[in-house]
């Protein structure tokens, strides 16, 4: 919506001898390349992710290609000290039944080592799982997480998947 303001405005602000108005000059918006403090903090969550453990394979989630580095997006409102977190992770196979599971996992392990103030959305990648949408929904409902985790069968093994090796 701002975005579309500013665009609009171009022409008025041009003639004021600002410079052109792009997407990544946006007031209010800062990203990952803007920001070192962002950029730092992208690589800290990535490296929190990527060393959980798949629970079927004895493997880690960087291991079998399951994140990335690219599947991690920082974004900040400058008006705010909060933080977006948008995690995008790709099951091994379109119909992995342990999809949900490692959404949880990372859900988990982040919501542990995060200090900053953040709201954190975690998504399959568009096209990567069968029934992507409802596993979508599932990892991010706090009540649905909540319930999860009281579960001690699954919280046994999502601590299992989290674990830091010594």
């Amino acid at each position: 919506m701002f975005l579309s303001f500013f665009k609009k405005s171009k022409s008025i602000i041009s003639g004021l001898g600002s410079e052109s108005i792009s997407e990544a000059t946006v007031p209010g918006v800062l990203n990952a390349e803007n920001d070192s403090q962002l950029t730092d903090l992208k690589d800290s969550i990535y490296d929190f992710i990527r060393n959980i453990r798949d629970p079927e394979k004895p493997a880690t989630l960087e291991d079998l290609h399951v994140v990335s580095e690219d599947c991690v997006q920082i974004s900040k409102l400058m008006d705010s000290n909060a933080v977006y977190v948008r995690i995008e992770f790709n099951p091994t196979v379109p119909h992995c039944s342990l999809a949900t599971l490692i959404g949880l996992c990372i859900r988990v392990k982040l919501l542990r080592n995060l200090t900053e103030r953040y709201k954190l959305d975690i998504y399959i990648k568009k096209g990567a799982h069968s029934t992507e949408d409802e596993i979508n929904k599932q990892i991010n409902d706090k009540e649905r997480i909540a319930a999860a985790m009281e579960n001690p069968n699954l919280r046994e093994l999502v601590e299992g998947c989290i674990r830091e090796e010594e």
